[in-house]
């Protein structure tokens, strides 16, 4: 019975890891926006869209939001204030560089007697992100909030 159930899982896990998952792609030409949905490329290596490839013509904008959390040992609601809009602004340029460079994503699992004991997944980027602008701060009940934007033009790259 207990094998039986550990199949089961291992047949759904599989099921659901076939499925491919869908990837949204903002490209902004000269005048209109335009959004673009493309296979998620860990199932199947293709191609990309003409939209996704950085071009001479069209440059590409990046938008994101950066959270932060105001802590709670502050001796002024100034310095929460600072120290939340400083997290979120972080969080936006890590935001970025995830989306620009990529996640390297390392993960060990420690299984005894077909059951995990331990499992741990660590994530990590590494870029430098320069030229980004701040569109939008709001902060409300200790939560701020950092919407940044970068736009990547081609000549960025030429060298």
């Amino acid at each position: 019975m207990k094998y039986s159930l550990v199949l089961l899982t291992l047949l759904s896990v599989v099921s659901f890891a076939a499925q491919p998952a869908k990837t949204v792609v903002t490209a902004i030409p000269t005048q209109t926006a335009k959004t673009v949905v493309a296979p998620c490329p860990a199932h199947k290596m293709q191609q990309p869209l003409q939209s996704e490839v950085l071009s001479e013509k069209r440059p590409l904008l990046i938008s994101v939001v950066g959270q932060g959390v105001a802590p709670m040992n502050t001796t002024s609601p100034a310095q929460a204030y600072a120290l939340a809009k400083r997290a979120a602004i972080a969080d936006a340029y890590r935001l970025i560089a995830e989306k620009v460079k990529g996640v390297r994503v390392d993960g060990k699992d420690l299984i005894k007697n077909m059951m995990v004991k331990r499992s741990s997944v660590r994530t990590s980027v590494d870029a430098m992100v320069r030229n980004a602008n701040i569109v939008e701060t709001t902060f409300k009940e200790g939560l701020c909030e950092v919407e940044m934007e970068i736009t990547l033009s081609h000549s960025q790259f030429v060298q």
